[in-house]
């Protein structure tokens, strides 16, 4: 890769991995699933009047919105509000990589190799550290919602590799107006209209540029500038760069938010990184399996993570990993990226936690 282009790879992991923090903040102003189908409405709107018409079947787009932008990133967004700090946040949701993988061995009958079964073992063992830290020291029922947040985000993996989307541009616009409404409605149910009304009164400047980072910056720009990577180079030598997602997200959030890092946590993140690598980027006994990064947040999907998405890929013979801005989420997004050996690939996220979450992820969403 020339070096402009690993630079601007290094910048989209980074964007995705702040994503985290910028949800952290935007859940102080806003209830979390309001929050969240906020971030939807500014990344489908004006865009859904240029894109054109989905050039996939409704029921993908559908499906998509409804598993990656309301349940991945509304269970995110309800996990960090709940205390799951941003910095572990980005990195648990990298396990949505494991997800992918069990759920497309199961639906789409792809088998995994030795080297990707001990990456999967490695990366639950660093959830597992994780939690015990967690459990110490947090409340664990967030960290709970996370992990189920990139359970969705693994579903929704697979459900974008069914759909195979030529365009990732169009796909990822009309699967960010699906979840509106519906979270809009869960927020009124469950948060009701009085905090609703009272978060949209008080919006201010740092309101505004929280919504806008995580739905244009995250979003619009992470997943086009990744987009434009996998075009140019094969997804096997993009993809790595989504495992800096977490390591962007723990840095700035212990930086910017003055989140601690225990040893346990450390230990949680060498493991959980190292299974991720394993598990996306090695071969498999058939078609190799979608993984996002965002996260996707996030892959997108919609980390969150959501998430945070779907990316035409170039040809390559090594499954690939993409985050989601947090997504929040994340994203996103999060963004899967899915390489078969018959050299196809499409992407998924937030990416963090943003859609959609990295996530990526990328990574939230």
């Amino acid at each position: 890769m020339r070096t402009t282009h690993i630079a601007l790879a290094v910048l989209v992991a980074a964007v995705w991995g702040v994503n985290f923090v910028v949800i952290e903040v935007g859940l102080g102003h806003f209830p979390p699933l309001l929050f969240s189908a906020l971030r939807f409405l500014a990344a489908a709107l004006p865009a859904v009047f240029f894109v054109g018409r989905p050039k996939v079947a409704l029921k993908w787009v559908i499906g998509v919105g409804l598993v990656l932008g309301v349940a991945k990133f509304g269970l995110l967004f309800v996990g960090m509000d709940q205390g799951m700090p941003a910095g572990l946040s980005s990195l648990v949701l990298q396990i949505q990589a494991v997800f992918t993988a069990l759920f497309a061995a199961v639906a789409l009958g792809e088998r995994p190799g030795r080297v990707r079964l001990l990456g999967m073992a490695v990366a639950l063992a660093g959830i597992a550290v994780a939690a015990v830290d967690e459990g110490a020291s947090g409340p664990l029922l967030a960290f709970t919602l996370v992990i189920a947040a990139a359970a969705c985000w693994g579903v929704s993996n697979v459900l974008t590799r069914k759909a195979s989307p030529p365009d990732a541009l169009n796909f990822m616009v009309w699967v960010s107006a699906v979840p509106v409404l519906p979270l809009l409605g869960l927020s009124l149910l469950f948060e009701g209209p009085d905090a609703d009304l009272a978060a949209l009164r008080a919006l201010d400047g740092t309101g505004i540029g929280v919504i806008l980072y995580v739905a244009w910056v995250t979003t619009v720009f992470g997943f086009g500038a990744w987009g434009f990577l996998l075009r140019r180079y094969p997804a096997s030598s993009v993809a790595p760069f989504s495992l800096l997602v977490p390591v962007f997200g723990m840095s700035s959030a212990a930086l910017l938010l003055s989140e601690s890092v225990s040893p346990l946590r450390w230990c949680a993140a060498a493991l959980l990184v190292g299974g991720v690598a394993l598990t996306s980027l090695s071969r498999t006994g058939g078609p190799t399996t979608p993984l996002p990064a965002e996260q996707a947040p996030a892959a997108p999907p919609l980390a969150e993570p959501v998430s945070d998405q779907p990316t035409p890929a170039a040809p390559a013979s090594a499954a690939s990993a993409v985050p989601a801005p947090v997504g929040p989420a994340p994203g996103p997004a999060t963004a899967t990226v899915t390489v078969t050996s018959t050299s196809r690939a499409t992407s998924a996220s937030n990416g963090p936690a943003g859609p959609l979450a990295p996530g990526c992820s990328p990574t939230r969403a």
